[in-house]
């Protein structure tokens, strides 16, 4: 041999040993804290397209200070500086970072600081300021124009325009309720209030919460401790009754859309018509399975017409406006899941359908828009059996669709009429992160940034991503496992089971990190398995998939999860005696449920913030799912854990929040007293003053908590 061959060989032992002593250890509190700092890839700060324009902006740090900058085509050009912002009005002195920009046309930003809102002139840096707000001003909605912003105050709502507000709602019952998101964010609503294109008019609901019972939340940090009451409307209890509101800000005046039927029914899919005369609004019944679209005059609200109906066997869940066709008022797209999946489908105001336009084993998961003629439409949607968020395009009178986008991943995108091209940011499993612009072909017309992965910098494994069978032996779950970095495949190892597996959520996608919690890492160098798998209930799998688990909550869910467990148990390097399983809310639900309904599984149970009986749950969710305790007894008595808890063999630990408004405590308090009565010994911790989960600095005493008594048991 070379004798340069034999010396390069110890060099290059060296060199590679050596790379892998400087790997860092992931502690758990840089696994927590550390999310949106050291492990997080790197980004362009408030990347955004120039509204109206080929351009696009971001923050960028030019000799230590952040400047907005302007990229037109490869060129670079400061709009602004953080010193010259602070400077160009007395009231931004005190900045101490960059403001949330927003353009508002190709000339002019806005942005606001506190309750105070400015508009910047990028020509010249000048900044004015065109509204202040009230201390107490919530739910802050800007209209599209730039020129009103309707807000809250406690119960009602509110309009600045000019230099002064004015009172859209003067309600003295504080359970009548204004411009505040209603049915506790459920069908889609992210809003209480929704501003028409131009400005003019502000629709808004209005909940009327007299009926519901008052929930008694105690806060500990006064003396003596007061009570914290809040509205908490339980299955098969009264509900709130929603009205929509009609504000027009030229004629200062309010009608209410004259919605017919029962009072406990819901009011979705807000949607204001181009034409300036209607809003339309879907009426879905307090079953969730049938939807009435409607439309009534901005006028006087008075009813118009009934477009169509649409119905669902179990439940139906209608997520978005109507997207109006451009040029032609009288069309409109509806997503539906009528095939099985959320797609498009073409109408008229007749309410005659035109045509399906996408279609397949996928389903939407945002609309971007149409293009400029108005005959395409922009869409993410998934693939990848769920994990993937992909780029489609379809032309609006055909059926079918092209995916765009070029790699296997999650694509995150804000797209530009103007020159039809895609802010696209993406990751996936083995890309930390890409931000590119993409041409309507899905051909990357530029490269911005390409992050680094922030955990090479640390000892641990990649996670690995597969798929199982289903209990039903036929449909596949995604499946997701971290190894310790050092993993021997002659060794025996504990197992972690991290779950979720309830409606509406996905825990495993292929995005960076894979949607694993950072301390998964930590837990899985400390010589632990970590496994999780998406069963049948969870989110973006289709109708068939979600309504596997209808009037029959933890049923399935379990069965799906102990086909995890028995795959693992197949594997030669875990120790199926040493395993545990954790999760928080619905997972708190399905943690709770697997020690009591197959308590020779797990050593070790961890349930935070767990569903105990679904009676004690909140009216939307749990009826859509469930229906009611009168409708649906024996459901309910099965997936009830309370009369369960003398089938516990492990050790379980149930950590609950002192103020959680979401499942609230009475959850744990009610499984407490029915292990105490049955003279069962069960672990339980409280967060006094958290919420639904435990955020902040506050959270590695979680993780800790959680971790230590696997840690403890398991070695037991």
């Amino acid at each position: 041999m070379n004798k340069k061959v034999l010396r390069l060989i110890p060099a290059l032992v060296f060199i590679l040993s050596s790379s892998w002593a400087q790997k860092q250890t992931l502690d758990l509190k840089t696994s927590i804290l550390g999310v949106y700092s050291k492990l997080y890839p790197d980004y362009s700060k408030q990347l955004q397209w120039v509204k109206g324009s080929n351009e696009y902006s971001l923050i960028e740090k030019l000799d230590g200070e952040d400047h907005l900058m302007m990229v037109r085509k490869n060129d670079e050009q400061s709009i602004i500086s953080l010193p010259e912002l602070k400077q160009a009005h007395e009231a931004l002195a005190n900045l101490k970072a960059m403001p949330s920009l927003k353009w508002v046309d190709p000339q002019t930003l806005a942005f606001h600081v506190g309750l105070k809102f400015f508009k910047l002139d990028a020509t010249n840096k000048k900044v004015s300021q065109w509204a202040s707000l009230p201390e107490g001003a919530e739910n802050l909605e800007i209209s599209p124009t730039c020129d009103a912003i309707a807000f809250t105050r406690e119960n009602n709502l509110y309009v600045w325009q000019g230099d002064n507000f004015k009172a859209v709602t003067t309600e003295e019952n504080e359970a009548i309720v204004s411009g505040q998101v209603p049915s506790r964010n459920e069908f889609g609503i992210h809003n209480g209030a929704y501003w028409s294109e131009d400005g003019k008019t502000l629709a808004f609901y209005q909940k009327d919460e007299t009926a519901i019972s008052i929930y008694p939340l105690v806060d500990v940090t006064s003396l003596p401790a007061k009570e914290m009451p809040i509205r908490y409307p339980m299955a098969g209890q009264a509900s709130e009754h929603v009205k929509l509101g009609i504000y027009n800000l030229e004629q200062e005046k309010t009608v209410f859309a004259q919605v017919t039927g029962p009072r406990d029914q819901y009011i979705t899919n807000v949607t204001f018509g181009p034409e300036g005369k209607f809003i339309y609004a879907g009426i879905m019944n307090r079953e969730q399975n049938h939807i009435t679209l409607n439309r009534y005059q901005l006028s006087d609200g008075a009813f118009d017409k009934t477009l169509f109906e649409e119905k669902e066997e179990k439940y139906g869940q209608w997520h978005y406006p109507l997207q109006f066709v451009p040029n032609r008022p009288n069309e409109f797209l509806w997503v539906s899941e009528r095939d099985g999946f959320e797609h498009l489908y073409r109408y008229n105001t007749k309410g005659e359908l035109l045509n399906q336009v996408t279609k397949g084993d996928w389903m939407i998961t945002e609309i971007l828009g149409f293009d400029k003629s108005g005959k395409k439409i922009n869409m993410v949607g998934t693939a990848n059996y769920g994990m993937d968020r992909q780029i489609y395009v379809a032309d609006v009178k055909n059926t079918g669709q092209k995916k765009i986008s070029p790699k296997s991943g999650v694509y995150t995108v804000k797209y530009n009429k103007a020159n039809n091209q895609f802010l696209a940011t993406f990751s996936s499993n083995e890309i930390a992160r890409e931000e590119s612009i993409l041409a309507a072909s899905g051909k990357t017309v530029k490269t911005i940034l390409t992050s680094e992965n922030p955990m090479e910098q640390y000892q641990v494994a990649k996670p690995e991503l597969f798929q199982i069978t289903a209990a039903d032996q036929a449909t596949p779950l995604n499946c997701r496992i971290i190894k310790p970095s050092n993993f021997d495949p002659n060794k025996k190892y504990p197992v972690i089971v991290y779950t979720y597996n309830g409606p509406g959520v996905q825990l495993i996608t292929n995005r960076y990190n894979t949607g694993a919690s950072t301390w998964m890492y930590t837990a899985a160098e400390k010589g632990y398995i970590v496994f999780t798998v998406d069963g049948r209930g969870s989110h973006n799998r289709g109708k068939t998939f979600k309504h596997a688990t209808h009037k029959k909550l933890g049923t399935e869910e379990i069965a799906d999860q102990l086909e995890g467990v028995n795959w693992l148990k197949a594997q030669p390097w875990v120790n199926a005696d040493k395993m545990a399983i954790h999760g928080w809310s619905y997972g708190g639900f399905m943690t709770t449920s697997l020690m009591l309904k197959a308590p020779d599984t797990f050593k070790v149970g961890v349930a935070g913030g767990p569903v105990m009986d679904w009676k004690y749950y909140e009216v939307m969710y749990t009826e859509r799912y469930m229906q009611t305790p009168e409708t649906n007894p024996e459901g309910f008595a099965e997936a009830s854990l309370l009369d369960k808890t003398q089938n516990l063999k492990g050790d379980l630990l149930i950590i609950h929040g002192s103020i959680d408004p979401v499942v609230v405590p009475q959850h744990s308090m009610a499984f407490l007293k029915a292990c105490v009565d049955n003279e069962v010994k069960v672990d339980f911790f409280t967060y006094p003053m958290h919420e639904h989960n435990v955020r902040g600095k506050n959270r590695v005493h979680l993780m800790e908590k959680v971790l230590d008594y696997i840690d403890e048991k398991l070695g037991e």
